[in-house]
């Protein structure tokens, strides 16, 4: 007997990578009926604490532009056929959100995500937020390239 899913998290970033991501976690949430997909953007604040002044108008600006990404990706799961569909977004480091905090924020047996984001540049200097999640996940972890 396969394995069950029940909490799904996708992260995504609004990368192509995250968009092929979105459509797996949407083919894995309907074979596991009853599942709830959580899709998570985290903002990433490491580099904008800097701005001080200029810190809460862009972190709004961003919010609001994270919502229209994870609202869009929940409108499009639910017309597939995903009955439950959680939208959550936070603020942080996302190496750190999606290894470290991702049990308070779901408690997730299955984390999909895409090979790699927005931040390949970063990737290449730090490392990347996927490698992060392989090494430090304490469930499944699907990678979408």
């Amino acid at each position: 007997m396969a394995y069950k899913y029940e909490r799904i998290v996708l992260a995504v970033d609004g990368s192509k990578t995250a968009e092929k991501a979105f459509h797996k976690a949407i083919d894995v949430a309907k074979r596991n009926a009853g599942t709830t997909l959580f899709i998570v953007h985290v903002i990433d604040t490491s580099s904008v604490k800097m701005f001080d002044m200029l810190y809460q108008n862009m972190y709004d600006l961003v919010h609001e532009h994270a919502k229209v990404l994870v609202d869009g990706y929940e409108l499009v799961a639910k017309e597939a056929g995903v009955e439950f569909v959680e939208t959550i977004i936070v603020k942080g480091t996302p190496k750190v959100v999606l290894t470290k905090q991702l049990g308070e924020i779901a408690n997730a047996d299955l984390i999909v995500c895409g090979k790699t984001g927005v931040g390949e540049i970063e990737q290449f200097f730090i490392g990347s937020t996927t490698e992060a999640i392989v090494r430090h996940a304490t469930c499944d972890v699907l990678i979408v390239s």
